[in-house]
C-alpha cells in the first residue's frame, strides 16, 4: 500500500454544497435527528461543522445564549409568621440531634473509654448540667 492510500481524504466545508446543507439543517431543526446523528450518517468529521451550519443556514437565533429561568422556591413565598415556625422547628430539630450525638458520645466513653470529648467541653457540660 502507498501512503496515499493510508491516509483518509479529509473533507472541507467546500465540499458540501449548500443544498446538502439546508437539506441536513432543516432534517435537524424539525426533529428527524440530532445533529451528532448527522455526523455520523453522512460520514461529516468536524465536530462542529454541522453546528457552524445550523447558525449559518437554521432559523434558531443564536446571537443570545438561552437564559435558564430558575423556578422560585416555595419559601420565597413564605410570609414572616410562616418563616419563623419553619425556622423554629428546624432549630428544634437541630438542638434533638445534638442531644442525640451528645448521649452517644456520653455512652462511647462509659462503655469504651474512648476520649471522643474534649477536657473543656466535659467541664463546660457539668456546669451546664448542675444550672438545671
Amino acid at each position: 500500500m502507498t501512503n496515499q492510500e493510508k491516509t483518509k481524504n479529509k473533507r472541507t466545508q467546500r465540499d458540501y454544497s449548500l443544498g446538502f446543507k439546508l437539506q441536513l439543517v432543516t432534517a435537524i431543526e424539525k426533529g428527524d435527528m440530532t445533529y451528532k446523528q448527522a455526523q455520523n450518517i453522512y460520514g461529516i468529521q468536524g465536530r462542529s461543522t454541522v453546528l457552524t451550519w445550523l447558525r449559518k443556514h437554521g432559523k434558531m437565533d443564536w446571537s443570545q445564549s438561552p437564559k435558564i429561568i430558575m423556578p422560585k422556591s416555595p419559601k420565597a413565598k413564605e410570609s414572616p409568621a410562616q418563616k419563623i415556625k419553619r425556622l423554629e422547628r428546624e432549630l428544634d430539630d437541630e438542638r434533638m440531634r445534638n442531644l442525640l450525638l451528645n448521649e452517644v458520645v456520653n455512652i462511647m466513653d462509659a462503655e469504651h473509654g474512648a476520649g471522643l470529648r474534649k477536657k473543656y467541653i466535659a467541664k463546660e457540660q457539668e456546669v451546664f448540667k448542675s444550672r438545671k
